[in-house]
């Protein structure tokens, strides 16, 4: 195998598909990528057993096709730190040199037989998505998956197909997220049976792709595997096996107090009120009366904060406690200028809206 590549377009894949390879693994060569040549491309691959990608280079001079299996962060780290426009990489058997103007690598690979398959799309598309429009529901859904739990189902996202709408639901179990995607073609004989739970990590990597306004994602079941494919990548995983909450049960109804609020201005409020908040503490207090909105937090070790917020309100006054991080994650990822609160009872969960956009947080006690 003989390549040259544009090194910022290799930076870029690796970056990409480095984050699928896990930190500790007891199969040393799933801390390795794949590099194989194509026609005129070279496709470069990682997978943890659970999600795989696929990620074609073009920008490349193929003078010797191969094959060849790398560990990542020692190519990753070589690719970065050079300064280099072109990078000529060249193997014979597991022994791989990477040459730049100046520089010289020698790295130790493995035998690409032994490197485990990583699936491509294979077959039409059971529906597809615009890829700006699905990263939008995702950076609205993933912030709110659990980062660790024994529910596994937690650590994934919902999909529920309704005609041409997509809703994708995310919860820990203090917080639930649901976001509104609407489908270009869609094929719901293909769907799978039960409900179509996505590890956070496969909709994470698919945000991070990059595309233009136009670029589609073509999605495919197979088995109890999910493909996505947009561009120059393509995602393999998993589906999580587990029982996602009746989230619907949850989502609280008949709530009068209602307040339109400007996204950037509670952003700021809620990130000065946390500033003195702790462990102890907990979160911040919000409290509601005519025409103003309180945000207030006190420590007995630090001293307390208080923001003042002039707003448009004539129902009964509330006091309910939040986690400030809550409020500031959902605040950041809202596209729109403005959203809808809506609270009942202190102990009652608060909802925020924007749009089709759904966010229910559970109150702390204060």
């Amino acid at each position: 195998m003989k390549v040259k590549f544009n090194r910022a377009a290799l930076q870029e894949a690796l970056g990409l598909v480095s984050s699928v390879v896990p930190s500790r693994t007891p199969k040393p060569i799933l801390q390795c990528l794949r590099l194989t040549t194509e026609t005129d491309a070279v496709t470069v691959s990682a997978t943890d057993l659970e999600v795989g990608i696929n990620y074609q280079v073009v920008q490349v001079e193929i003078e010797e096709p191969g094959d060849i299996v790398v560990p990542a962060d020692k190519l990753l780290s070589i690719v970065r730190e050079s300064i280099d426009e072109v990078i000529e990489l060249q193997a014979d058997d597991s022994t791989v040199q990477i040459r730049g103007a100046d520089s010289h690598f020698t790295i130790y690979g493995h035998d690409p037989a032994q490197y485990p398959a990583v699936p491509g799309l294979g077959g039409e598309a059971d529906f597809t998505i615009n890829l700006d429009k699905m990263q939008e529901g995702i950076e609205l859904s993933v912030f709110a998956t659990a980062k660790e739990s024994t529910r596994y189902a937690l650590n994934g996202i919902l999909w529920e197909v309704e005609g041409k709408k997509l809703r994708l639901v995310a919860t820990d179990g203090r917080r639930l997220a649901r976001s509104m995607v609407t489908l270009n073609s869609v094929n719901t004989d293909k769907l799978p049976d039960g409900r179509i739970i996505v590890p956070s990590k496969a909709m994470t990597l698919l945000d991070r792709v990059g595309g233009t306004k136009d670029s589609l994602v073509s999605i495919r079941f197979v088995d109890n595997q999910i493909v996505l494919s947009s561009g120059q990548a393509i995602i393999s995983s998993n589906l999580v096996e587990g029982n996602f909450p009746k989230y619907e049960d949850i989502i609280p109804k008949g709530y009068t107090n209602k307040i339109t609020l400007n996204c950037d201005a509670v952003l700021s409020a809620v990130k000065r009120a946390a500033l003195l908040s702790n462990e102890d503490s907990k979160g911040i207090k919000l409290s509601i009366s005519e025409k103003v909105l309180v945000f207030s937090s006190r420590a007995p070790e630090t001293g307390d904060a208080q923001i003042d917020m002039a707003i448009e309100y004539d129902g009964q006054p509330i006091e309910v406690g939040f986690n400030p991080q809550f409020l500031i994650d959902v605040l950041r990822v809202i596209k729109a200028d403005e959203f809808v609160l809506e609270l009942g009872d202190s102990d009652r969960p608060g909802v925020i809206k924007s749009g089709d956009f759904l966010y229910i947080v559970m109150p702390v006690n204060l």
